[in-house]
């Protein structure tokens, strides 16, 4: 009877369940494939190993040298030098200060750093992650050293703008009385040297146009793509030498295996920066430790901050270091305009006595022309952008139209084809060689007024133009 009732009885209904979310991957789990596709996109003779990185965040001194190596190589190539590891390591650690500097890196304890490369790792791996984000370290290398199977050219018609950090500094002259300072002859040989290198460089350039224009002359309708018709240097020899295939087959795999960890890079990079984020704060702890064993400093001009953010109390120091040092500089820019206005003025005097001595006709042709000048820059800066070209291009010959010959282009295929002449590249570079050209002279006439203006006060002193 029992069985029957049990069997009688209605069975429950089952709750639904409740579909199951999909779990998104750990930052734990994800951190080494983020650190292993980020060493795996870098170039092939500038690789770390992934247990540098990890080794640089505890700031273990054995990873520094590692990175100052990794920083130069990797400099080297985003300035197009040749990278050699015969270079002693303080070479390598003042170039790469330097070309940090440039790019406008202005963290002090960097460049406090000794030029023996036994300890910084982690300041250094501060300064990699920065070169990454600012500057897209890796799209530049990437670009850079890639396979290429075409002739190309860089091109450029951008303007020439300093980095924010060296603005203002390429006029700095030394100061009158200094020791060491280098003898007048030795920059005129230098200026000689750098002159017969840039000519020797244009000869050569110029040779090979020449030899670039016969091969894609003489292979003319020999290439499968009909946009381009021609054969270049590598195809060509090709052509010529089959067995050195296998070479350029192993380039364009290593660079596919690169451009694969770039892609995986991508999707795992926010995770890398999460792992930064702990870099900074385990430097930020560490900083607060070694304040709290120093000894009690001055009181802040600012009112102390309680927050739960580590970093906060180094955050109000660093105000307070960067409060002091805008006042220092707002009394030195004081100061020096109280003395900019008393030497406008004193020239102001004096030009006022030269209008009085000599002609007016004169004067006011050279100020005419100085308007003029200024005019012409004016309208070239107003004038409505043009879409710049930079980087390299490929060469393309034509010959069936002859104002354009040579063809820069973008890309190569039949539905989008960008291109640009290369009459149109010369023209535009000789309106920039012109006002390049103005601007010198307009330079080296104020430099020879200021030279006699200096040559007036020496008594007994017979200055030669060269």
């Amino acid at each position: 009877m029992r069985r029957q009732q049990r069997q009688q009885q209605p069975q429950q209904p089952q709750q639904p369940q409740q579909p199951q979310q999909p779990q998104q991957p750990r930052r734990g789990r994800s951190l080494p494939g983020a650190v292993g596709a980020l060493c795996r996109a870098l170039p092939p003779h500038a690789r770390p190993a992934p247990d540098t990185l990890r080794c640089a965040k505890f700031d273990r001194p054995q990873a520094s040298l590692d990175f100052w190596r990794l920083l130069y190589a990797l400099l080297k190539q985003i300035h197009g030098r040749k990278w050699t590891e015969s270079d002693g390591i303080d070479n390598q650690i003042r170039f790469v200060k330097a070309a940090l500097w440039y790019h406008g890196y202005d963290r002090p304890e960097l460049y406090r750093l000794p030029s023996d490369g036994s300890v910084g790792s982690r300041e250094l791996l501060l300064a990699f992650s920065w070169l990454l984000h600012r500057i897209s370290l890796l799209e530049q290398l990437l670009a850079r050293n890639r396979v290429k199977t075409g002739d190309e050219t860089s091109v450029c018609t951008c303007e020439d703008d300093l980095p924010n950090s060296l603005k203002g500094t390429t006029e700095k002259a030394p100061k009158p009385g200094l020791e060491g300072g280098v003898d007048v002859r030795y920059l005129q040989w230098l200026n000689g040297r750098l002159r017969f290198q840039w000519r020797s460089l244009h000869a050569q350039h110029q040779e090979q146009c020449k030899l670039l224009h016969k091969i894609h002359l003489f292979t003319s309708g020999s290439h499968m793509d009909q946009v381009l018709g021609h054969l270049s240097v590598t195809e060509t020899d090709l052509v010529r030498q089959p067995e050195n295939y296998k070479q350029l087959l192993q380039l364009l795999e290593s660079e596919t295996l690169q451009l694969e960890a770039f892609l995986e890079w991508k999707q795992l990079e926010p995770v890398y920066w999460q792992w930064m984020e702990t870099v900074l704060d385990s430097m930020a702890e560490e900083g607060n430790v070694c304040e709290s064993q120093d000894a009690p400093v001055e009181g802040s001009e600012l009112p102390k901050v309680t927050s739960c953010c580590p970093w906060a109390d180094s955050l109000t120091g660093q105000i307070d270091r960067l409060s002091r040092d805008l006042t220092t500089l707002r009394d030195q820019l004081h100061k020096l305009v109280t003395r900019r206005k008393a030497e406008w003025c004193e020239k102001v005097k004096t030009r006022e006595e030269e209008l009085q001595k000599e002609g007016f006709s004169a004067t006011a042709r050279k100020i005419q022309e100085s308007v003029e000048l200024k005019l012409l820059d004016l309208t070239y800066l107003c004038a409505p952008p043009k879409k710049r070209m930079h980087g390299s291009h490929r060469l393309v010959f034509r010959s069936k139209h002859p104002a354009s010959k040579m063809v820069f282009g973008r890309s190569v295929s039949k539905e989008s084809f960008s291109t640009v002449s290369a009459t149109e590249v010369i023209r535009e570079l000789q309106m920039r060689e012109a006002s390049l050209v103005r601007e010198l002279k307009q330079l080296q006439e104020e430099c020879r007024q200021r030279l006699n203006e200096v040559a007036e006060g020496l008594d007994g002193v017979i200055c030669i133009s060269p």
